[in-house]
């Protein structure tokens, strides 16, 4: 009789768990019945003593207990009666689980007696006999839906691999939830008529049946007989269905301003007809949302269009909405894993030791061979929108890695996008899937042809009004390479460069700097000229360097130098002054600024390195 390996059968109970979740989620179990499983799942999997769900109430004023394992009835009652936990006021006199929903992070207590500000709930605690808890927000596409807590009877100190597994759990809980929810809301409008209900069903199956967009297309057209055309946010056709001459061209697509505003009717004048019929198209559109944001839009022919058929197109909308809402949590889960790696490589983890590899390995990524590390910054045309603009271009970045092998890593690190492209000296990357590529993937440097791609998927993303990128390398350690390409970007930014592609060659002398790893010796260098002068500014608070790098990019006229830092003239003037003085150089004498230059680009070149260094 076979053993199985104790690895194996956690893993089995894991998918087992999984597979109740999923379970409950098609049938047709409420949300607070979804909520108990979650909880009766953590608590098997993860040997708590007892485990909670919490979420906001409708006011959003507090989190109430809402689903739960092992908890009396009368704790559950007790603490959302006279002791929920308040949201609004922030900061260290939060409880814990207020501190993981407010910050989107974990919060562990080995011990909540030495917990101060677990004061008002330690009665209650002590009553249902518990002693330690952690708290894991709960977030699905970017918001924080609630927390999950686990609580042990005893001291428990919270260990990695814990707090990992934890993390693994929440993240199908989290679609359990979301899924629940707009289950939840599906239903409620479908009882609105019977046929009605049939047909948000028959969606619905499919969705949940993993037919994906193109099976909610498909049962969308069958059901009201003609095509349907599903677009995700940047105009790229989803899925389609239905008789092709009869669907919307991508001119008429492009030529509707996408709005997150309810369903209308689209009238578009169209080639004229021969036969005497209609010359114009008519479309009804319907803008798909996910966490208020318009993530895709679904066209369909609106002529006759019944009371019915818009009902089943409001449903398949709302259908499109939770499927999207699934892919998008699955896509922020390996972002956040593939984050994590990159940010420990540029951190300075050995890309050689075993436990990256593997980590690697999983992910689909080769560490073992050099790679270029390419940085890139987006520049957004509304601020506003500048944290949604970031997560776009991260996701369509690693959309283009994905078409790779071996898999180039890619993330966030330090406000910056960053991509760890595999590369070797001879052979270019080879592309799964038709990518559009520059001339010099065939016939020149691999590593320029990468940092194009990059930069061009950077800048296909809506609301981008300019993406420049800079690359280093091919170097083994991702530390240096993420160094140079970062000091790269920063000098070609501050020189006015932007929306192009930064190589170290482009930056001449500035670009032979950038790959010296002795920063203090270029400090050293610097000082031999203009160590005065900063000594100047730090003792007094003087901004001469930055006057003296004005004068010398603006082609050493004291007039734009002073337009450009909002100075009269003689302050111009009397702050060269007290430059020369300083250095004892003349800035009449070519000879004089040619080695201020100098000493000018090699300080920009250290303060980059510096900013940059991950230690």
């Amino acid at each position: 009789m076979l053993v199985e390996e104790p690895a194996l059968i956690e893993l089995r109970r894991w998918l087992a768990a999984v597979d109740r979740l999923t379970r409950a989620v098609n049938s047709k179990a409420g949300l607070r019945e979804v909520l108990d499983l979650v909880a009766d799942t953590a608590r098997d999997l993860l040997g708590y003593d007892f485990c909670a769900v919490l979420l906001p109430d409708p006011t959003g004023g507090h989190l109430m207990i809402t689903g739960w394992s092992g908890l009396s009835d009368e704790y559950v009652a007790s603490v959302n009666a006279d002791r929920p936990v308040r949201l609004a006021l922030g900061g260290e006199g939060q409880a814990p689980s207020g501190r993981a929903f407010s910050s989107g992070r974990i919060v562990a207590i080995a011990d909540i007696a030495a917990e101060p500000q677990f004061g008002p709930w330690g009665g209650v605690a002590r009553d249902q006999g518990y002693r330690a808890m952690v708290s894991v927000p709960l977030v699905a596409d970017g918001a924080v839906l609630g927390t999950l807590n686990g609580y042990h009877a005893r001291v428990h100190t919270f260990g990695d691999d814990e707090v990992e597994r934890l993390t693994l759990l929440v993240s199908h809980a989290a679609i359990a939830l979301t899924t629940a929810r707009l289950v939840d809301r599906l239903r409620d409008q479908a009882d609105l008529l019977a046929r009605s209900e049939r047909i948000h069903r028959q969606l619905l199956d499919v969705a949940l049946g993993g037919g994906g967009l193109r099976g909610i297309a498909d049962t969308l057209a069958e059901l009201i007989g003609r095509p349907v055309l599903i677009e995700d946010n940047a105009g790229r056709i989803a899925a389609v269905a239905g008789d092709e001459a009869r669907r919307p061209g991508p001119d008429l697509r492009r030529s509707v301003p996408v709005d997150g505003g309810p369903a209308h009717t689209v009238d578009v004048p169209a080639e004229p007809a021969v036969d005497g019929g209609d010359p114009a198209a008519r479309f009804r559109v319907w803008s798909v949302l996910v966490a208020g944001d318009v993530a895709a839009r679904m066209w369909v022919p609106a002529a006759d269009l019944t009371p019915l058929d818009l009902r089943a197109a409001e449903h398949a909308a709302l259908v499109v909405s939770l499927e999207l809402t699934r892919l998008r949590t699955g896509v922020e889960a390996e972002l956040r894993v593939r984050g994590e790696l990159l940010t420990d490589l540029l951190g300075g983890a050995p890309a050689e030791s075993p436990s990256i590899r593997e980590r690697a390995r999983r992910l689909g990524h080769d560490l073992s061979g050099p790679a270029v590390a390419i940085v890139g910054r987006a520049e957004a045309i509304d601020q506003a929108f500048r944290q949604v603009v970031d997560q776009r271009t991260l996701a369509a970045v690693a959309d283009l890695a994905a078409r790779y092998r071996p898999r180039p890593l890619v993330g966030s690190h330090r406000g910056l996008l960053v991509v760890l492209w595999p590369s070797s000296p001879t052979e270019p990357a080879v592309a799964l899937s038709p990518v559009p590529a520059p001339a010099e993937v065939s016939g020149g440097p691999t590593f320029v042809a990468a940092a194009d791609l990059v930069r061009r998927a950077m800048r296909s993303v809506p609301g981008v009004a300019a993406a420049t990128v800079a690359v280093a390398g091919p170097v083994v350690g991702p530390p240096a390479a993420f160094r140079t390409a970062r000091g790269a970007l920063e000098l070609a930014l501050a020189g006015g460069q932007a929306d192009v592609t930064i190589t170290l060659d482009r930056l001449g002398v500035a670009g032979l700097l950038l790959q010296l790893d002795d920063t203090a010796q270029l400090i050293r260098f610097a000082d031999r000229t203009l160590g005065a002068v900063r000594e100047h500014d730090t003792a007094r608070g003087t901004h001469l360097l930055s006057t003296l790098r004005h004068y010398l990019n603006s082609g050493q006229s004291r007039a734009a130098t002073a337009t450009a830092l909002h100075l009269h003239p003689n302050t111009v003037t009397q702050r060269l002054a007290r430059i020369q003085a300083l250095t004892g150089l003349d800035l009449a004498d070519a000879a004089a600024v040619v080695q201020i230059r100098a000493a000018v680009l090699v300080l920009d070149v250290a303060g980059t390195r510096l900013e940059a260094d991950p230690t």
